[in-house]
């Protein structure tokens, strides 16, 4: 079984809203709802510990209770920045789970899970110890050398775009969190569990990935988001 760590504890600035945009109402229903909803419905999750962002936990804990999400066990607060979210969670989880429970961690503001690519986290972290989301890069990528011009392009054959869910063993994420905040490594503001693990010299495992699974920062993403869930009602 595994255990899942979804980050809710952003405020969302860039989605201009009022209110956190992992709560914002699509269809009636909180994002982080949908988030959640992939969860509860898979096999493989055993429990979710939720990250939440300060002064939301009785509006999530009423959510839970209104769409029966029942595996949600734990819900705690996060951290100035996603790294520190991450690694309260990460303690917080200390002596509750197993050493070598499977931890996949995943952004609450990407609700389009879909169930195959949670499969293959599990499955290639059971194998390898850790695996990440990933998908290939169809665009050009070139390296900016001054404000606005560039001679140098990188192959897209030798990248991968990675996102969440991602999944570690508990032992190598809580070591590995615990020497990255001693020693200052990987905290930044556009830190990852992924860049961090890299950092650390930690070799990591690409799983399956899918297109779907956006990342809703902007008004923009809200919209694909709701036309993602017309066409899905267009079908049934």
């Amino acid at each position: 079984m595994a255990t899942a760590i979804v980050i809710a504890g952003g405020v969302g600035k860039r989605m201009g809203q009022d209110i956190p945009k992992q709560f914002i109402l699509v269809e009636g229903k909180p994002i982080l709802i949908y988030t959640l909803e992939a969860f509860e419905e898979h096999p493989r999750i055993d429990q979710i510990l939720v990250v939440c962002v300060e002064g939301w936990e009785k509006t999530l804990e009423a959510y839970l209770k209104k769409y029966n999400i029942a595996k949600v066990k734990w819900i705690i607060n996060g951290g100035k920045i996603g790294q520190e979210s991450i690694y309260n969670a990460v303690k917080y989880l200390n002596n509750k789970v197993p050493k070598d429970e499977i931890i996949v961690i995943h952004d609450g503001i990407r609700p389009l899970i879909d169930e195959f690519v949670l499969s293959d986290v599990i499955v290639k972290t059971e194998k390898y110890g850790n695996a990440v989301t990933s998908l290939p890069y169809n665009e050009q990528i070139f390296i900016k050398e001054t404000e606005n011009t560039t001679k140098q392009y990188i192959d897209r054959n030798t990248i991968r775009r990675v996102s969440t869910p991602q999944g570690y063993r508990f032992d190598l994420l809580k070591d590995s969190y615990d020497r990255a905040y001693q020693e200052n490594i990987g905290f930044t503001d556009s830190s990852y569990t992924n860049t961090m693990m890299v950092e650390l010299g930690v070799r990591l495992y690409f799983a399956a990935g899918s297109d779907q699974n956006i990342k809703l920062t902007t008004k923009e993403d809200l919209l694909l988001f709701k036309a993602h869930l017309k066409m899905e009602d267009s079908l049934i």
